[in-house]
């Protein structure tokens, strides 16, 4: 796998970031409601300025994107057809070498990222039975190991 390569989003690239966020979320949260996706994606650029928004490339094509806040990372989310391929486990080791990042929250029902940050040395701290927004997606609050 040739290197990744990383620089900070700007306003520009909001729309593409947006749509890795939907492409992402129609693959991996069959959980959200279509109305609840909807909610969530007029809201999420919102979000963008609040973090050091990343965006992660290989050979010029957009993996992904990532959002930390202090020790926390905020949001993670792959372009589906990259999902599986190692991006994600480089992507935090990166950002736990370099960033220090120490928290994420994750949804309880997307078990697939859960298993792959547990992989990456986190473990459930604790669980909110609402998301941020009230909304009944259960959240795990998650912690380096060690921490």
């Amino acid at each position: 796998m040739s290197m990744l390569e990383k620089r900070i989003a700007k306003k520009v690239d909001y729309p593409d970031v947006v749509g890795v966020w939907d492409r992402s979320v129609r693959a991996t949260h069959h959980f959200l409601s279509q109305e609840d996706k909807e909610f969530y994606q007029n809201l999420i650029p919102n979000f963008f300025d609040a973090v050091e928004l990343m965006l992660w490339y290989e050979n010029d094509n957009l993996i992904g994107f990532s959002g930390v806040d202090g020790y926390e990372l905020v949001m993670l989310f792959l372009d589906p057809k990259f999902i599986g391929n190692h991006y994600g486990t480089n992507i935090i080791t990166w950002l736990k070498s370099n960033k220090g990042i120490n928290k994420i929250d994750v949804n309880e029902q997307n078990e697939k990222a859960l298993q792959f940050y547990l992989k990456q040395g986190f473990e459930i701290d604790s669980r909110s039975q609402a998301d941020g927004f009230d909304k009944p997606y259960p959240i795990l609050h998650l912690k380096r190991k060690g921490d």
